[in-house]
């Protein structure tokens, strides 16, 4: 408890030393896990509390300023744990860029379902995106391109230029395609999922022009 007749931001050195050591005592620092960015954060309290205990003899009060420094800098803790984590994780959830997430296993025929139902009910975005994942689970089975985590729909569209030179335009129009709709916000227009459907027909019935497995390094 505080002093009841204490002024405002005005305790003595003592007071004042309790209050910044009981604010640190809060659950949202004694459950953070130890990392680099909670390292920093402690050599700024300890500073702040080297402040306080090199308050000069015969001062009555602690700096009501130093206070409230200590306030917005604690306040800035709880913001960064409670906002900057979770945006954090989020971020790291899906790597940008790639074309598939961590735990889409569907098949070539699953990921073309699902872009033709798309389409049906004019949702070019997802068509487009399905359409293209379908693209390249077909070459992956097919032993044409290697998809590995991570990969982009750049990296597909230039492996697939080896087995099929033909299709190099067609091929980089849909990972633009895909990448505008996937990670850039647009909404996708019928034309591009329709040049998806139809890359993907051409693809299947022809012959691929250097039919031996794709290296690892093939797709990026």
């Amino acid at each position: 408890m505080h002093p009841a007749d204490a002024p405002p931001l005005q305790p003595d050195e003592p007071t004042g030393r309790e209050w910044v050591l009981e604010e640190l005592g809060r659950n949202e620092y004694l459950q953070a896990r130890p990392n680099p960015i909670d390292e920093f954060f402690n050599d700024v309290w300890r500073w702040l509390l080297s402040l306080l205990d090199s308050t000069p003899d015969g001062v009555a009060g602690v700096n009501p300023i130093l206070l409230l420094v200590a306030a917005l800098i604690v306040a800035g803790v709880i913001a960064l744990v409670v906002l900057g984590r979770p945006r954090a994780i989020a971020r790291r959830a899906d790597a940008p860029g790639s074309v598939f997430l961590d735990d889409d296993d569907r098949s070539a025929a699953e990921l073309r379902a699902a872009a033709d139902a798309a389409a049906a009910a004019g949702d070019w975005a997802l068509a487009i995106t399905e359409r293209f994942r379908a693209i390249s689970r077909a070459l992956g089975d097919r032993t044409l391109i290697v998809l590995q985590p991570g990969t982009t729909a750049q990296g597909v569209a230039l492996a697939a230029e080896r087995p099929f030179p033909a299709e190099r335009a067609a091929l980089h129009r849909a990972a633009d395609a895909f990448d505008a709709v996937r990670y850039l916000g647009g909404r996708g227009a019928r034309d591009d999922a329709e040049h998806l459907r139809e890359l993907d027909a051409r693809l299947e019935r022809t012959r691929p022009a250097r039919p031996e497995p794709a290296t690892a390094g093939a797709a990026r």
